[in-house]
């Protein structure tokens, strides 16, 4: 059943039941009024700061784009590219474009003009749909991108190169069109992190979309009765493949555009949220305002929230141990997914194994995994190895990267690039990006390792750690230190703190600086390693 029909069943179900929520806490505070204030502000309605959307409204507006699309041309195969912030209209744009058979192309927001000219060529896209924070990076790549025959603007003050997609789409059709879409067609090329430079364009069919519903819903039971925070940026695989569950349980969502600890828990408490994926800095954050006072939690209501979950990164056991000190009764989840995996859940802790919180879990909903050496074969349990997966949501293929795809994809095996180990119970722990792992002297050295026994110190927010060229050993492993705010620390207190790592793990150098992670939470590496002149010897091999 491709996912477009699990819209049109809510909104023929619970057409008058508010489906999506969208709150702009930064405009708030700048009005400095309360949610319900800010609606009676005479000519400033709520929408400007809060707006809600039915299941009705969702659909209706899905196929106002669809017939559009169709008029103007856009048939099945084509690509329709999304550039927006998170907001009220992202989905129902992405799901008029599934609805038309054309594959949508969510591009990342953060993208420079440069890139998004690069992932519109690459993906043959033929269409796009922009918001006002782009209409500079737009502009300057205009007439450098003529495969664009449409291009369409969400928001006001409309600039004078597209038209206005609330206009035009007004005046469309909202009867759902008669295309007949399938499990095995094409529905979306998302892109790749791009931590080796450009990003890739990943494949991914109806059938990919409907998994994700599935595993999703099959990992953290989502009912009617809840109400999901999303807060991630839409465009990636992660954030809206958990609101899939959503969608296939006809429940809430919130979408949250602000990532500051006072906003999130004041979200959860009048919104009665019960289910909230973060990534590892928001829940850090958190519990940072926790212990120094800046937030009290017997400020707001979150007894009804019941769910945490965490993706997109290694999580440090110790922040879920701190987590579970202030919200003991949580359940916890994490998920280990990749973009070529569809997102969440291929791996996944499961909420009834929080005392194996460390490893990322075993194989999801309707997947298989396996770890391997550099021949394939199996490995022993509690080696390492590279972590395979197979299942319904492997992409299809890197488009238009025959070569690419033959190099991850074998057997219907994805090949991760993740080394992992699994343990006498079958979980598997997440050891290093294949091409992050640091050879010294000849010893395998995992940072991640590091970097979680790292988080352990107090006055330590964040840490990353690369290695850095040596004439005697090959490669040293530097860490570089985010510290708390208001904390102090020593390179000498790190090295004492250190000591009690094996000798050949212990950073030889200590950098105090911050982190950098992108939108999904990944520690940015590369730019790491272009800033301090490094690069490992094994991303060498693989970046280059």
């Amino acid at each position: 059943m491709p996912i477009t029909e699990i819209l049109s069943r809510n909104a023929k179900l619970y057409g008058s039941e508010l489906c999506l929520t969208e709150i702009n806490m930064d405009l708030q505070e700048r009005h400095n009024v309360t949610w319900m204030e800010y609606e009676l502000i005479e000519n400033n309605p709520a929408g400007e700061y809060r707006r809600d959307m039915t299941w009705q409204v969702f659909d209706e507006k899905a196929n106002r784009l669809a017939n559009l699309l169709l008029k103007r041309g856009v048939k099945k195969g084509d690509k329709v590219a999304i550039l927006l912030m998170n907001c009220l209209e992202w989905l129902p744009i992405y799901f008029g474009i599934l609805k038309t058979g054309a594959l949508a192309v969510p591009l990342n927001y953060r993208y420079t003009a440069e890139e998004i000219k690069y992932c519109l060529d690459l993906s043959d896209t033929t269409a796009l749909i922009f918001g006002p924070e782009f209409i500079g990076r737009i502009e300057a790549i205009y007439d450098q991108i003529p495969n664009i025959r449409i291009l369409l603007f969400a928001g006001e003050n409309r600039p004078s190169f597209a038209e206005s997609y609330d206009r035009i789409t007004a005046n469309c059709s909202s009867e759902a069109p008669q295309i007949r879409l399938s499990d095995e067609d094409d529905a979306a090329v998302y892109f790749s992190s791009g931590t080796t430079g450009f990003p890739k364009a990943i494949l991914h069919t109806h059938g990919s979309l409907m998994s994700a519903c599935h595993t999703e819903k099959e990992h953290h039971g989502q009912r009617r009765e809840d109400n999901f925070l999303c807060i991630p940026p839409l465009y990636h695989t992660g954030a809206k493949m958990h609101w899939f569950g959503s969608l296939l349980s006809a429940s809430k969502a919130v979408l949250l555009r602000g990532v500051r600890p006072e906003w999130i828990l004041k979200t959860v408490s009048e919104e009665k949220i019960t289910i909230v994926w973060l990534l590892v800095p928001w829940a850090q954050d958190i519990l940072d305002a926790i212990e120094r006072g800046d937030v009290r939690l017997e400020d707001y209501q979150l007894s009804q929230w019941r769910l945490m979950h965490i993706g997109a990164q290694p999580v440090p056991p110790s922040l879920i141990h701190r987590w579970k000190k202030y919200f003991p009764n949580h359940l916890y989840d994490t998920n280990y997914g990749l973009s070529e995996s569809i997102g969440p859940g291929c791996v996944h802790l499961g909420i009834e194994n929080i005392h194996k919180v460390g490893a990322i879990g075993i194989p999801g909903y309707n997947w298989e995994t396996k770890i391997v050496n550099g021949n394939g074969q199996l490995v022993d349990q509690g080696q390492v190895g590279e972590l395979a997966v197979k299942g319904p949501g492997v992409m299809k293929c890197y488009y238009n990267d025959p070569e690419a795809t033959a190099a991850v994809i074998k057997d219907q095996w994805l090949f991760t690039g993740d080394m992992a180990r699994m343990d006498e119970n079958g979980f598997i722990y997440l050891v290093d990006r294949k091409k992050d792992v640091i050879i010294s002297g000849g010893e395998n050295i995992y940072p991640v390792q590091i970097e979680d026994f790292l988080r352990e110190h107090d006055a330590v927010k964040d840490a990353a750690v690369i290695g850095l060229l040596d004439e005697r050993v090959g490669e040293i492993a530097a860490a570089i230190i985010e510290l708390k705010p208001g904390y102090n620390c020593s390179e000498e207190e790190i090295n004492t703190f250190c000591a009690a790592l094996p000798r050949y793990k212990r950073p030889r150098k200590v950098i105090f600086d911050q982190v950098p992670r992108n939108p999904t939470g990944k520690i940015e590496k590369p730019r790491l390693r272009e800033k301090y002149g490094a690069k490992s010897l094994v991303a060498a091999q693989i970046e280059g």
